[in-house]
């Protein structure tokens, strides 16, 4: 066996109706003053209502920060910091999808009272420094996992991302609360789930620290997800698989954070970067492409996950048999839940591509986890392939 490290959030909540206990768990942490970081359609829909009528009942101060946009920009957790400090803040909250938990982490961080770094200090691996504040994070959304990643991604240019990544990022408590994603509409469902069948899969084939920790919670995470997603997709409410679909997507995370991620989200992050396409949606455009690229070498990885997604459906065929089947199946779901499927859908003009091309090829840190090696030309061809 080789050596391995792995670290995720230290508690996890899982139960419908836990976020309406978020200021009795602020309290337990003896703050007494904390920063909520949302976005604007968590504000407008009135999520927050009960849960800050619970913090006035326990005579905590809190303050909302809800500017946050989809790939937010250093100016939005800049301003959010500044939030922060003038609140005095003792600890943070992130409420809703990736890019809300993402801007806490950082805000947690850069908000410390000892703190002397800048964001522009801590980009990269292993870059940030000393402490943060205590961290909470309600993820709305059953996709990005960010509740338990070590990860923040912050828009630094017009089309440009960079990530900071640091232990210090991983949050005290995950709290898991399906009534929260109840609401949400079938195509923010559906992208948001593939995101996190995406997680578990690049987990499982990571190339360089794929471990016997990271492959169980991969596997469980996709077997929760698959079985799970159309029934969400079709019937919101389902609060068992709602349920179950934020567990599916908490375990890829745990997965992924410690093995992590490779082509599919190096080809994903200049659609969002570019044409600002939801990150969930990125993923699922290319997967199909990027796994038939990887098959030569991940067949035999893609094969043992196939029983997990299809079930009842995988007929019996050898390796490369089995990985197909696999691969379509993924590429089916996309279609059954009414999503996108080419990037010519989503408005990508072909003259892109081989830009597009280029910026995939600046995300070395994740296409070093890939199990086969893509080159430019083959990051070309993904993209032609998928147009």
């Amino acid at each position: 066996m080789k050596p391995f490290s792995f670290a995720t959030t230290a508690q996890m909540l899982c139960e419908p109706g836990a976020a309406l206990r978020l200021a009795g768990f602020c309290r337990e942490r003896d703050a007494r003053r904390v920063l909520l970081v949302t976005d604007p359609g968590i504000t407008r829909l009135g999520m927050l209502d009960a849960i800050l009528g619970g913090f006035a009942a326990d005579g905590l101060v809190v303050e909302v920060f809800d500017q946050v946009q989809p790939d937010p920009a250093e100016k939005v957790v800049l301003e959010a910091v500044a939030q922060a400090r003038r609140l005095g803040a003792e600890l943070v909250v992130g409420f809703g999808g990736g890019s809300s938990m993402d801007v806490a982490k950082l805000v947690a961080l850069l908000a410390h009272p000892e703190c002397r770094q800048t964001l522009a200090d801590i980009y990269g691996t292993g870059n940030a420094r000393g402490q943060r504040l205590p961290l909470l994070q309600v993820p709305t959304t059953a996709g990005t996992g960010s509740e338990v990643t070590p990860i923040a991604i912050v828009t630094t240019g017009e089309t440009t991302k960079l990530g900071v990544v640091s232990p210090l990022l991983l949050p005290d408590m995950a709290i898991l609360d399906a009534d929260l994603t109840l609401g949400l509409p079938a195509a923010v469902t559906a992208a948001t789930g593939l995101d996190a069948m995406v997680h578990a899969i690049e987990a499982y084939t990571s190339k360089l620290k794929k471990n016997p920790l990271s492959d169980l919670l991969a596997r469980e995470a996709l077997s929760l997800l698959s079985a799970n997603l159309d029934a969400v997709v079709r019937n919101g409410q389902d609060r068992n698989a709602r349920q179950a679909m934020l567990l599916g997507a908490c375990l890829a995370g745990q997965a992924f954070a410690n093995a992590p991620v490779a082509a599919v989200h190096a080809l994903a992050y200049p659609l969002g970067g570019c044409f600002h396409i939801p990150h969930g949606l990125s993923n699922a455009l290319v997967l199909p492409h990027v796994m038939r690229f990887n098959a030569p070498v991940a067949a035999p990885l893609y094969a043992e996950l196939a029983p997990l997604v299809l079930g009842h459906k995988l007929k019996p065929g050898n390796v490369e048999q089995l990985a197909d089947q696999l691969i379509a199946e993924l590429a089916a779901f996309s279609q059954r839940c009414g999503l996108p499927t080419r990037l010519r859908d989503v408005g990508v003009p072909e003259s892109m591509l081989e830009r597009l091309a280029d910026d995939a090829m600046q995300q070395q840190r994740l296409l070093v986890n890939n199990p086969r090696e893509v080159s430019h030309t083959h990051a070309l061809a993904i993209y032609q392939a998928a147009y």
